[in-house]
């Protein structure tokens, strides 16, 4: 079977006949498949190639019913079906186009004055029947560019010869066609130089300047450039007369580019440096980086370094069994050097005698899919050519001794922006200030230049949003590259195709089943689901992996591939088995590490759940989805104490929440974990415990009969106790102290000590528990704990007036839950040590403090941690008299928290601020009274005390001083002692003292130490 492709589309049976290929569609697919005689074409291809960006809702049959088409005008067993596509089983010689490029290709092997290379490329041409892929719909733009501007190529370098070949005389038939070929293609200089040097040669030098007149006007007026140095040298040479007109010799093929080279200045220093001190140097990386662009234009800077110049072979046009040495002979164009060469020699051997005393650069570009030919060849010719140096590129190293690799990275965020913006202005959409977008859509295509230069290219269509909210389904979007691009760079699925295409059954299988990672996998990890050492090496150095880290490697894909490989394990059907496989390793993994995150080795454990977060996330995520109810909750439980401990509360508290709400038995064991873990989130940061009541009932239900667990369901017991008895909150933790872990025991001792202050019970035992606590968490070398006892002493003494040993107390804290990674403590912690700063008069230190706190607050989502800045803010915007930044940051404060805003606690607090801030009588006298009655329901004697104090100045702006004083000393009798730290009570002691004077001012306060708090803070209000 014959199949003609360049002219009127036909293909001829073994008898000759004409066979008849009805529909435009079905020529295309044809045309498809005959462009790669042979070889497999991936179904994914032949969708694009026939369909384009538009392919029918159900492409996969829409093709098998062409290919059932085609088949029946075809000859039996002339396609065949294989699982990733289709293929023609033809000889390539069948195909005229396939024919053409092989008598090119020979052709270009003869010497330039050698009869035999006139023949073969006149037979060449001889192919040609018209305009190529005629009657093919749609059609393929970039086949017809490539095949025509080797035909034109093959004619130029026809002429070229036959001008060498003719005497004198005898060139008016050239000088004919050649006119009417510059006539066509004004710009075409090889043309306008064949047919100058052909009326030179025939002694008319007039005629022969005036065609390089007319170039260098069509060159001017369409381009707006200067006609090449080649054919000035030419034109030059002419005016003279010195010459024969024969060109110059080039030192390079690098062709000039279209676009700007962004981001990768230093790359390409480092590249050039390699070349210089290296023979072999390799660029690896995935398809997409563009590493032959950073090869390019490495060796264009290299072009005057190189004595007889820097040569580009590439190797992607050549299909699985194609000859490198016949490549590098045609990049090469050195074809006069071969003449002496015997006619059979290997074609290695023919370079080999060529460029064997020459200094030059080979660039090898494409190596993967011919990998161990490129290696072969390579070696041959760095081990008998002492002077060439190799630059590859390849998405494996070749593995030859000596190799020098150079990992060709994404582009950084930065560059990939700029590289955006820039293909973005080419197609009509220049940028503007916004960079959060562009930054998104390079972030989502993990800096990859082949892909962000496709999603520019979409940018003629669409919006930058509209392509931003769409890179979900960036295989289907990205497909609009350029037409004289190869196939495999036409579209982000062929880029990919191209190396699946290239993997063993093997590891296709385990490049799909590591998808279900989202973020890296360490060794173990991926042995889990399917992937094994040499799995993971093999995909690495084939650059569909990414290796970090030293001793323990763990092994990523960039979100492109992590995308395809997904699809493809779904098309297998594989998808919820390398789930689960995926779910059971990290439920084992946040099992193993729960207690150890209570120990010594915390920092240890926390580094490795760190690195694999995502993962727990995703594994948590997938069962709640699937509705696993006994796998969420038991993940949830083993994984809930790393997402509090290592500052991911927003994060804890939503996957908690979730499991909990699931439908479903499950052991009591673990339920009453996630119930005693979902009442300690709650009871975090500003949270007010009277809302986890439900929760510490449902975990106090569950937990009876359950022995061992999770220290905190020990902790069950004495809050539900106290939810039933309140007066019994100090004794009912008490049984804890003998607890047999060790930081149980720490945490009920932290615990007393805390009620003692919270219930008004103060004494020298509040600081005994709390320092003991703090030294049995310090041999524990447990940092939560650590951190909880420092925090609660630093407000003992600054409620003493001791500030900088307290904010020596928090700064410790600070480092230690630094060292766990809980930012939103940090922030808590900072913002406090801000107020003490302030209170000691160092405004520096205050302001520095808060700064960090901002800063920190700009990385959490915790409502919590948040809100503790905000009313913080506002406390030293009150105090430094900037009452519009206080309400600006109240109201920020009550935004975050929502809903919890009106617990009594936090209503309490920010009620009593607002009351310092009214301006009017009756309007403080408001904000009092609703922290008043917030505060007696959240029972707090801290936050009584407080709110007393704040009611006291409401009876100072009554002028009632008396009463003022005597509500403080009520407030000192319900805290158990002073609070130094409180800058609002020394005020209203200080004017009250003056005003009463010694003896009044002690009278009122041995009145309102024996007086009930109530009745006194209830006279105050009523006015």
């Amino acid at each position: 079977m014959q199949i003609g492709i360049l002219g009127p589309f036909e293909v001829r049976t073994d008898g000759g006949t004409l066979a008849d290929v009805p529909g435009a569609r079905v020529r295309g697919l044809l045309t498809a498949l005959a462009l790669e005689p042979g070889r497999v074409v991936s179904k994914a291809m032949l969708v694009d190639r026939i369909w384009g960006s538009a392919p029918p809702a159900d492409a996969t049959n829409a093709l098998h019913r062409l290919v059932s088409r085609l088949r029946k005008t075809l000859p039996d067993g002339s396609i065949e079906g294989l699982a990733d596509g289709y293929r023609l089983a033809v000889e390539p010689g069948a195909v005229d186009a396939v024919r053409f490029e092989r008598l090119l290709t020979a052709g270009r092997e003869r010497p330039d004055d050698d009869p035999e290379r006139v023949r073969l490329l006149r037979e060449a041409l001889g192919l040609w029947r018209g305009a190529a892929l005629q009657d093919v719909d749609p059609p393929d733009h970039a086949a017809v560019a490539r095949l025509e501007e080797m035909r034109l190529a093959a004619l130029e370098e026809r002429f070229e010869a036959e001008i060498r070949l003719r005497p004198a005389g005898d060139q008016g038939a050239l000088i004919a066609e050649l006119t009417g070929l510059v006539t066509e293609h004004p710009l075409r200089e090889r043309l306008a130089a064949a047919l100058m040097r052909a009326l030179a040669t025939a002694g008319r030098g007039n005629e022969a300047l005036q065609v390089y007149q007319r170039t260098r006007e069509a060159l001017a007026g369409a381009l707006g450039v200067d006609p090449s140095p080649e054919l000035s040298a030419l034109h030059v040479t002419l005016l003279r007369g010195d010459g024969d007109g024969r060109a110059p010799t080039r030192r390079t093929n690098l062709r000039a580019e279209l676009t700007s080279y962004v981001g990768k200045s230093a790359d390409v220093a480092a590249v050039r440096e390699l070349v210089t001190g290296h023979r072999l140097i390799t660029l690896i990386g995935p398809g997409g980086t563009g590493k032959t662009r950073l090869a390019v234009e490495s060796g264009r800077t290299l072009v005057d370094a190189v004595a007889d110049g820097v040569w580009l072979v590439e190797l992607a046009p050549l299909g699985a069994g194609g000859d490198v040495a016949q490549a590098t002979i045609a990049g090469l164009g050195l074809r006069d050097a071969l003449l002496g060469a015997a006619p059979n020699a290997d074609l290695t051997d023919r370079i080999v005698a060529a460029v064997r005393d020459r200094e030059m650069l080979l660039i090898l570009d494409n190596c993967e899919h011919l990998i161990d030919q490129a290696a072969a060849f390579a070696h041959r010719m760095l081990g008998e050519c002492a002077r060439l140096r190799i630059l590859a590129t390849s998405r494996e190293p070749l593995g030859i001794t000596g190799e020098t690799l150079w990992q060709v990275e994404p582009l950084d965020m930065a560059s990939a922006v700029r590289l955006l913006r820039d293909r973005a202005a080419a197609v009509g959409r220049p940028g503007d200030d916004d960079t959060a977008t562009p930054a998104r859509v390079c972030r989502a295509l993990d800096g990859m230049p082949l892909a962000i230069e496709l999603a520019a290219a979409r940018l003629r269509t669409m919006t930058l949003d509209q392509l931003a909210h769409r890179l979900d389904d960036r295989f289907r979007l990205l497909t609009g590259g350029s037409r004289t691009a190869l196939p495999r760079h036409r579209t982000l699925r062929a880029v990919v195709d191209w190396s699946w295409d290239l993997l063993t059954d093997d590891e296709r299988t385990a490049l799909c089943r590591l998808s279900v990672f989202a973020g890296g996998a360490s060794l173990e990890a991926a042995e889990r689901v399917g992937a094994d050492l040499d799995l993971l090496t093999s995909l690495a150095e084939k650059s569909l992996l990414v290796t970090e880290g030293g001793d323990a490697p763990r092994y990523r894909m960039l979100g492109t591939i992590r995308e395809y490989a997904a699809q493809r394990l779904a098309e297998a059907g594989q998808s919820e088995p390398a789930r689960q496989a995926h779910l059971a390793y990290f439920t084992e993994l946040a099992e193993t590490a729960e207690p150890r995150l209570r120990r010594a080795d915390q920092l240890e454990w926390l580094a490795r759940l760190e690195a694999d977060h995502d993962d727990l996330g995703a594994a948590m995520r997938g069962a709640l989805a699937a509705g696993e109810t006994v796998a969420a909750m038991r993940l949830a439980a083993a994984a809930g104490w790393y997402w509090w401990l290592s500052g991911r509360k927003t994060e804890g508290s939503e996957l908690l929440g979730a499991a909990l709400s699931m439908p479903g038995e499950v052991p009591d064991r673990i339920r009453a974990t996630v119930y005693a873990l979902m009442s300690m989130y709650v009871n975090s940061g500003m949270g007010d415990e009277h809302q986890a009541a439900e929760w510490i009932r449902q975990a106090y239900r569950f937990s009876r009969g359950v022995d061992g667990g999770h220290p905190l369901i020990g902790f069950v017991v004495p809050l539900e106790r106290m939810l039933r008895e309140p007066g019994t909150a100090l004794s009912a933790f008490e049984p804890l102290l003998h607890d047999d872990d060790p930081w149980a025991r720490a945490l009920a001792r932290l615990h007393l000590g805390k009620m003692r202050i919270v219930l008004g019970h103060d004494g020298p035992d509040t600081d005994v528990y709390l320092e003991t606590a703090l030294a049995e968490f310090r041999a524990l070398g447990e940092r939560f704990g650590i951190s909880f006892a420092l925090s609660e002493l630093a407000e003992r003494l600054a409620g003493q007036g001791e500030f900088a040993e307290a904010c020596g107390h928090y700064e410790q804290a600070v480092e230690v839950v630094d060292q766990v990674g809980s930012t939103e403590d940090v922030i808590r912690l900072r913002a406090r040590q801000a107020q003490l700063y302030w209170l000691m008069g160092d405004r520096d230190t205050s302001a520095a403090a808060i700064a960090e706190a901002q800063r920190l607050a700009e990385q959490v989502t915790w409502p919590g941690a948040l809100a503790v800045l905000a009313f913080g803010k506002a406390e030293l915007a009150r105090w430094g008299g900037d009452r519009a930044e206080a309400y600006r940051q109240v109201d920020a404060g009550t935004a975050l928290l929502g809903d919890e805003a009106q617990w009594p606690n936090i209503r309490a607090g920010t009620h009593d601020l607002l009351g310092y801030l009214a301006e009017d009588p009756a309007g403080a006298r408001a904000e009092r009274v609703v922290a008043y009655r917030s505060a007696v329901e959240a029972g707090h004697a801290t936050l009584i005390a407080q709110v007393l104090v704040g009611i006291a100045d409401l009876a100072l702006r009554d002028d009632d001083h008396a009463q003022a004083a005597r509500l403080l000393a009520a407030a000192v009798a319900v805290r158990g002692r002073p609070d130094r730290s409180h800058p609002d009570a020394g005020r209203i002691e200080e004017t009250a003292r003056r005003r009463l004077g010694e003896p009044g001012f002690a009278e009122a306060t041995e009145e309102g130490a024996a007086a009930d708090w109530r009745r006194l803070a209830e006279d105050t209000l009523a006015g």
